[in-house]
């Protein structure tokens, strides 16, 4: 799941074995401290890069079997030790990060999944290797279902990521659907955006139902974890819906007669 709206879905739910608690908790302050870097503050470029390879030099360590002093790093290097994760996951979510610090638009979809392929599908691959997954067709719906969340994150926060300097919505789509940058920039309501938006809601639903019948394959917590947070995705775009589309007023939450909703629905999931 994208590590930006980790407050969305489940992280470490009532779901998640005690077991597996200590190493989320650890991949999450990870991914979370790094994402933070690459966006929070009002540090320069150039700061929060070097911050991001002071986060790749904690890898290193890992990676040499030196036990890091930076608490962050040690705890992660006992869950890489005790499951034996992958580090090529943690790097690619630096790679995003740090291209979120430098790229600030995208020409084209294929270049959005590039990003999501990095700043998403490794958060998922890393969950089913804590439960000992590499079936090939698992990790491909696993990052289908990431996937799709990074970009429902995007779809809810156009006008979040505004105010960041952002434009996510590919240039290739403004085009095809007449929409100007500085119609979006002004937050202006159209009908061009409205029908663009319902573009990406509906492809973003595609790609998420896609990977939708790995959650109904996972035996036991995981599986009912992955279908609270598919349903949580799917929620979100009916929110966008039922906004008009007008994320820029309206940004869509999740309240408690969703998740009743999200319930119901998870148990329906074949």
């Amino acid at each position: 799941m994208p590590v930006d709206h980790y407050e969305n879905f489940p992280v470490a739910s009532i779901l998640l074995p005690r077991r597996l608690v200590p190493a989320v908790e650890a991949i999450y302050a990870f991914a979370r401290g790094a994402d933070d870097v690459a966006d929070e503050g009002d540090a320069t470029p150039a700061e929060r890069l070097a911050g991001l390879t002071r986060y790749e030099a904690g890898l290193d360590e890992i990676a040499a079997g030196a036990v890091p002093s930076d608490p962050v790093f040690a705890r992660l290097a006992a869950a890489v030790a005790a499951f034996r994760l992958p580090l090529q996951p943690l790097r690619d979510l630096l790679s995003a990060f740090r291209q979120d610090v430098v790229t600030t638009r995208y020409a084209d979809y294929p270049l959005l999944l590039d990003y999501c392929r990095r700043s998403a599908n490794p958060v998922g691959r890393l969950m089913l290797a804590l439960y000992g997954i590499q079936d090939e067709r698992d990790l491909q719906d696993s990052d289908a279902i990431c996937s799709a969340l990074q970009l429902i994150n995007f779809w809810q926060d156009v006008g979040v990521d505004i105010a960041k300097g952002r434009i996510y919505l590919p240039r290739e789509d403004l085009a095809r659907f007449r929409v100007d940058e500085a119609d979006i920039l002004a937050q202006a309501d159209t009908p061009a955006f409205r029908a663009l938006m319902a573009f990406e809601v509906e492809r973003a639903r595609a790609l998420m139902l896609g990977g939708a019948p790995l959650a109904a394959r996972l035996p036991g917590r995981i599986g009912w974890e992955l279908r609270l947070v598919v349903q949580g995705g799917l929620r979100i775009l009916e929110r966008i819906e039922r906004a008009g589309f007008d994320v820029y007023r309206q940004r869509p939450v999740l309240g408690k007669a969703d998740y009743l909703v999200m319930l119901w629905r998870a148990l329906r999931m074949r």
